[in-house]
């Protein structure tokens, strides 16, 4: 049997850092970036990786060729070397996850930015997780005040990502292809880091520059699953498929090309060549893990104790990764703090009851769980036992969804700060 890590917290932060690492920008963008053109190039994009893609593109791109465009990026997620040293592309800042006026006023600049290209013409279009939220343009008839009450709807509603991005496609007038319809004729190269479960590109962001297979009646049906109520123009331009978006086959998209450049798989893979090098046996079991956090938490602690207990459907020691994108469903009026990550271990905790030799990480790579400045935390097989040490009762916390402050006074929140990336949930669990 291969030797325990001897530090099981630094072991499991170790996994994280490699899964954040392998999803960096600078890591991943040369083997995809196009000639420069005949013409212009213009780069334009959106997401929380969204700065440090530009800064990618930026050192990349010769510097005898014209390069320019605007990207947008969350509040603090501007690598600061960039932000102290602009370059060729001009990042500006907005919030994420709900929208603001400066999304609006990044995306009317960036569709703006597409008038008179043409066909000698190159955009780069660089898309990343969050994009949905900060390029933010509403539909006609539809405020930027109507449009937050429907995100905010949506992020409470528990809904599946590619059903809130659905939604926030058919009220959009830049998601969903149409940021890529404007750019006809020039050509369009889209680069993207995916944060999604599947990978598929029209998801991503909303896909601003990718054909959309999904309709109008779609965002009606998944509307009323959610009871989510909308004002009178959106309704009406959903049902009338006024707002419907470019769909695949449109010559506009001819020519176009995508390519992923960091994907929640190819993350995993890295820390679980981290962990073997550790000599720990790893198992990933998906990138496409959906559902309650609370209850994908459950899930995972009842596979934990199988195997401390039984040593089946693994030898231990080993650590078991995944990946996905959890929801929560606030069931509180109170509302509590936390994310996707820390309620996810909360539910562990909770299940697995002080198994022995049961460690786990929890967190998003992007570095932000939620809207918290943490990026999860870690669990312990003493974590419950130090929680009612201090006079925390975990079902209490879990109840309101406050994740957030039962582990912080533990000291087991995992702070990062911004990765500048956004491969969504990361999650380990190491059994000894």
């Amino acid at each position: 049997m291969p030797p325990a890590p001897t530090n099981p917290r630094q072991f499991l932060r170790s996994l994280f850092d490699a899964a954040v690492a392998r999803a960096l920008p600078a890591q991943n963008t040369a083997a995809y970036l196009p000639s420069p053109p005949k013409g212009r190039t213009l780069v334009l994009g959106a997401g929380k990786a969204g700065g440090a893609m530009a800064a990618a593109v930026d050192a990349l791109w010769p510097g005898d060729k014209p390069l320019s465009g605007l990207v947008v990026t969350r509040y603090q997620h501007v690598p600061p070397g960039y932000k102290a040293s602009p370059g060729r592309i001009e990042v500006v800042e907005a919030a994420h996850p709900v929208p603001d006026a400066a999304g609006q006023r990044a995306a009317q600049r960036i569709r703006d930015l597409t008038q008179g290209l043409s066909a000698d013409d190159l955009v780069l279009c660089l898309i990343s997780g969050g994009a949905s939220a900060l390029l933010t343009m509403p539909a006609a008839g539809i405020s930027l005040e109507e449009k937050r009450a429907i995100n905010q709807a949506l992020l409470k509603s528990g809904a599946a990502i590619d059903e809130m991005n659905c939604v926030r496609k058919h009220l959009s007038a830049i998601k969903g292809g149409r940021l890529a319809a404007r750019c006809a004729p020039a050509q369009v190269v889209t680069l993207l880091i995916s944060d999604v479960p599947g990978d598929a590109p029209e998801v991503i962001g909303s896909g601003p520059t990718i054909a959309d297979s999904s309709t109008c009646a779609d965002a009606l049906r998944i509307l009323a699953r959610y009871a989510i109520d909308v004002p009178r123009a959106a309704r009406a331009g959903l049902e009338s498929g006024e707002f419907e978006s470019p769909k695949p086959g449109d010559p506009r998209f001819s020519g176009n090309r995508v390519h992923l450049i960091a994907t929640p798989w190819q993350s995993l893979e890295a820390a679980a060549a981290r962990a073997r090098a550790a000599g720990v046996a790893a198992h990933i079991l998906s990138d496409e893990i959906e559902g309650e956090s609370r209850d994908v938490g459950k899930v995972h602690a009842a596979l934990a104790r199988c195997v401390a207990r039984r040593g089946v459907p693994f030898a231990r020691p080993c650590v078991i990764l995944s990946g996905g994108e959890t929801t929560v469903t606030l069931r509180s009026s109170s509302h509590g703090r936390g994310g996707r990550a820390s309620e996810f271990l909360l539910g562990c905790a909770i299940a697995l009851q002080g198994q022995e030799g049961v460690y786990a990480i929890a967190a998003d790579t992007d570095g932000i769980d939620g809207v918290e400045d943490n990026a999860g935390a870690l669990l312990t097989p003493d974590t419950l036992a130090r929680a009612t040490a201090l006079g925390l009762k975990a079902s209490e916390f879990l109840d309101r969804n406050d994740a957030y402050n039962f582990f912080k006074p533990l000291g087991d929140l995992v702070v990062s700060g911004p990765t500048f990336t956004n491969v969504n949930d990361f999650r380990a669990l190491l059994i000894l």
